[in-house]
């Protein structure tokens, strides 16, 4: 979020509604996925719609037909994405 705050393009920024929204949309998407954790990659899947209509972009941006994606997406590659750690599966041992 302080991403979109700080963009020199961004007249206003996303609020912290535009963070729990982002949070809900990941956590669903991983839920989707079958999984109980949300990764880096459920995050970035879902900026573009939790985030683009939260901010509101400098005049001319607008004059110059930037869409608020294209900078949701700029502050994606800005900011570096953690690692992301392999959860070990347990393997069961079958009695024969």
């Amino acid at each position: 979020m302080a991403a979109t705050r700080a963009h020199g393009g961004v007249q206003v920024g996303a609020s912290p509604r535009g963070t729990l929204a982002l949070l809900k949309l990941s956590r669903g998407r991983a839920a989707l996925a079958g999984r109980d954790f949300v990764i880096p990659d459920d995050v970035k899947s879902v900026a573009i719609p939790a985030l683009c209509h939260r901010i509101s972009l400098r005049p001319e941006l607008w004059v110059q037909r930037v869409r608020a994606q294209d900078i949701v997406r700029e502050c994606l590659q800005s900011v570096p994405t953690p690692p992301t750690i392999q959860r070990a599966v347990p393997v069961v041992a079958h009695p024969e």
